[in-house]
């Protein structure tokens, strides 16, 4: 894969502008936005930039830093679902806490936010504490977001309980937006200063990148990624008139930088930011070193988020207008669906197989489409075939022997669990068969040569076959229809 970020730099100089930020401070609260594990993101529009950098810059670090864990009562209520792995908050939650520990890394707590009393968050609670997890609880802050000698008081950051943190860095990280980090940060630097340490914020937020162009490509992928929350893009006002320097932030961060730079003024007595882009330490734009490549993967991020919320519209998950705000982006970087090129030979071959159900993926300039069998779904189907291309065994040769797939097709129906293999139980079945038949190992070992490629669906490839092909780290897009089976499911 050609790589336009370098990622060993990044680390260089990003470790050395957080290193120098803690420094100010007794305490430094680092809002940790985006992913701090598994930036699928990131890694899709800058080829190079490693998913897992930002905890592993963070392990020179870790002597020095504690991590908070925050989550909104209301996501843990509604069951909210981080997309990329289909699974809710509050699992996610303990997803990111085993892999912190696992690291060497010193878990502080799980802060509960916007608490009203919901019987599913004290179950949540309750399933924390009794592993060990300390738990603390943050209702409404009164007076929020206007009346701010309210907010800075007793009354207000003082009403939250106080998290004993040890480190002079503390990172506060979320699985998702409207977790509540800025305010666990506030509340801290409120109870922090009236104990006499001098406690700072800052944030570390990879998008959008602020020395980019408004328009730049990877800055117009972000917005698609957050079409869901309405962000834009937008000049800094504020770092505009103080500097007179072009930075990129977005509308949120500008549109409350006058009430969070009155209210840290007031609770850390450090006033020492001018604008949004003053509080991050973001030195991605620093390690690009191919445009070209970065601009090319961010465009087709963008045709991606389009077919995923067209699906989550098709869903119920999003409405049109997000759907919208991402074609008008596609129509700015003057782009279609077409640009993934794995999109119309997938349609071609559904059409020449009168409509069946098709994926299509691409690998070393290559694509390879699959069908749906009597056997097999397409999912399974395009693995084998890929993998068979990939290790150079003939297509008249099968990898899967019919002493092993009668039975568990057998088994199948007679559960009811469907009338095809899955691409998991192909798997399953591709490791009984490489017992005696060595191709099927060599087939095996090509597996991991999938991640990152491009495949495309005829229809909305869900449940088993989702986590597999997730699993293989393949970017799939799906045209806007069900299966019929699977419409109701």
């Amino acid at each position: 894969m050609k790589t336009g970020f370098d990622n060993k730099k990044y680390v260089k100089i990003q470790s050395k502008k957080i290193k120098e930020r803690f420094k100010l401070f007794d305490k430094l609260y680092l809002e940790v936005g985006g992913k701090l594990f598994d930036d699928s993101h990131a890694a899709r529009i800058l080829p190079g930039f490693k998913s897992d950098v930002k905890i592993s810059m963070f392990k020179e670090l870790k002597n020095d830093l504690e991590i908070i864990f925050c989550i909104n009562a209301g996501d843990i209520e509604k069951n909210k679902t981080r997309g990329e792995y289909g699974i809710t908050y509050d699992v996610e939650i303990l997803r990111l806490i085993d892999k912190s520990k696992k690291m060497g890394f010193s878990v502080n707590s799980v802060v509960i936010t916007l608490y009203k009393n919901q019987a599913s968050v004290d179950k949540f609670i309750k399933r924390l504490n009794r592993n060990g997890i300390k738990t603390y609880i943050h209702t409404f802050t009164k007076g929020y977001p206007t009346d701010v000698d309210t907010i800075v008081s007793e009354e207000g950051y003082g009403a939250n309980p106080y998290i004993e943190t040890t480190k002079p860095l503390i990172l506060v990280n979320a699985p998702g937006p409207g977790s509540g980090k800025l305010a666990t940060c506030l509340s801290q630097i409120y109870h922090e200063n009236k104990r006499g340490i001098n406690a700072g914020y800052a944030k570390f937020e990879t998008f959008p990148v602020w020395n980019l162009p408004l328009k730049h490509p990877v800055n117009l992928a972000y917005e698609a990624a957050t079409a869901d929350l309405k962000d834009v893009n937008l000049i800094d006002p504020f770092h505009l008139e103080k500097y007179g320097e072009t930075a990129v932030n977005y509308n949120r961060d500008i549109e409350t930088f006058p009430i969070l730079k009155n209210i840290l003024s007031k609770v850390s007595k450090n006033d020492i930011y001018n604008s949004p882009t003053d509080m991050g330490v973001n030195m991605v734009g620093f390690c690009i070193t191919d445009n070209k490549i970065v601009e090319e993967a961010s465009k087709k991020e963008v045709v991606r988020r389009y077919y995923n919320e067209m699906n989550n519209y098709k869903m119920g998950l999003c409405d049109e207008d997000t759907c919208k705000k991402i074609k008008l982006l596609m129509n700015e970087l003057e782009i279609d669906e077409s640009y993934l090129d794995v999109v119309k030979p997938a349609l071609d071959k559904s059409e020449k197989e009168n409509g069946t159900p098709v994926i299509a993926l691409k690998i070393n300039k290559k694509i390879i489409t699959g069908k749906q069998t009597d056997l097999l779904t397409p999912a399974g189907t395009v693995i084998l075939n890929t993998v068979k291309y990939l290790s150079k065994i003939p297509d008249d040769i099968y990898l899967l022997s019919p002493t092993i797939l009668e039975p568990m097709l057998k088994l199948k129906r007679e559960l009811g669990t469907g009338d095809r293999l899955t691409l998991s139980e192909v798997f399953t079945a591709l490791s009984i068969c490489s017992v005696t038949n060595p191709l099927a190992v060599k087939a095996m070992s090509c597996l991991t040569k999938l991640k990152g490629c491009e495949a495309h669906s005829t229809y909305i490839v869900t449940g088993s076959d989702k986590r597999a092909l997730k699993e293989l780290q393949i970017n799939l897009t799906c045209e806007n229809e069900f299966l019929e089976e699977d419409m109701f499911s």
